[in-house]
């Protein structure tokens, strides 16, 4: 809804930075298609979560088309923020146009270097451009040149390489041109469930003077604070972890009741989709129910249905 979510002058926008500067751990809700949106944003906000993205959006056709911005962008004037609107694009001018339609109502940017899908890949978006470090370069220059506003930022977020100096390499690129930060996901394109090397997390961390983001594998708060010791990382980015717990950042080992009636009440008051609605409960209720609770549970097929499973069992 960008041509209406808020009026620019209202919009109570922060300059991300200020989180790595504040000496504390910046806690990050990732990216993540279908599930990061406003309203999963503003329930993990609730937890002590400190920075979201948006899903990843592909810069070419939300510039192009005004059911495109409608449907994948939604903010609001107050609590969405510091918010980044995470972009795939491969054309420099494409991904400015793109932050200048976003730079009224979010705080940064950031350029997907990372999903290793076949379909971005095969576009030439996500993970194939961290092998294509003078486009990168090229992108953020461009968008650090056309957007006027300082404290707005320009972030990548990137897979590494089997060869780590060529990472090095990419990072040091960047961070010449402008970058605010890097969030480095420890895999390479080609690894899915191997274990993450915060190993290179670390020596890229050393390698670098802007913030590192370090992001793989982290589903709890003791996981975050073992994560920041391995590689000296500014910030630690959570995927699936927040999933599970939303609550995961304010040092809750399981998604508490309590979470899951304020995502009840958040998804009701912001119309969120039954499917979507659905999904999140069921990964937030994964640990604290039996195998038989899930079968009943899993195949619910209506907001009312699942509303009174809810009351009946859990009292929520």
């Amino acid at each position: 809804m960008v041509g209406d979510i808020v009026e620019t002058k209202q919009c109570q926008l922060k300059d991300p930075m200020d989180l790595f500067h504040s000496g504390q751990v910046v806690k990050i809700c990732a990216p993540m298609v279908r599930y990061s949106k406003l309203a999963f944003r503003t329930l993990v906000r609730k937890y002590s979560c400190d920075l979201c993205y948006t899903p990843m959006i592909v810069a070419a056709d939300f510039v192009r088309s005004a059911k495109a911005r409608d449907s994948e962008f939604t903010t609001n004037k107050v609590g969405d923020h510091p918010l980044i609107v995470q972009f795939a694009a491969k054309e420099a001018q494409v991904l400015c146009d793109a932050a200048r339609i976003v730079c009224p109502f979010a705080d940064g940017i950031d350029l997907n270097c990372g999903c290793p899908q076949r379909w971005a890949m095969a576009e030439g978006y996500g993970a194939c451009l961290i092998n294509k470090p003078e486009l990168v370069q090229d992108m953020v220059r461009h968008v650090r040149n056309q957007i006027d506003n300082p404290r707005f930022s320009v972030s990548i977020k990137i897979r590494i390489h089997e060869d780590l100096k060529r990472t090095v390499d990419l990072c040091q690129k960047a961070e010449a041109t402008g970058v605010s930060w890097i969030t480095v996901h420890g895999r390479s394109m080609e690894e899915r469930h191997q274990p993450v090397h915060y190993d290179a997390i670390k020596i890229i961390k050393q390698s670098m003077s802007i913030p590192i983001v370090a992001n793989g594998d982290i589903k709890t708060l003791k996981d975050t604070e073992n994560v920041h010791h391995l590689t000296g990382a500014d910030g630690i980015m959570v995927a699936r972890g927040l999933l599970a717990n939303p609550a995961m950042f304010a040092g809750y080992e399981e998604t508490p009741l309590k979470c899951i009636q304020d995502w009840v009440d958040i998804a009701l008051e912001h119309g969120t989709p039954f499917t979507c609605f659905h999904h999140h409960l069921m990964y937030m209720m994964e640990r604290i129910t039996s195998k038989q609770e899930k079968k009943v549970f899993n195949v619910l097929s209506s907001t009312s249905a699942v509303l009174d499973y809810l009351n009946d069992h859990y009292g929520v």
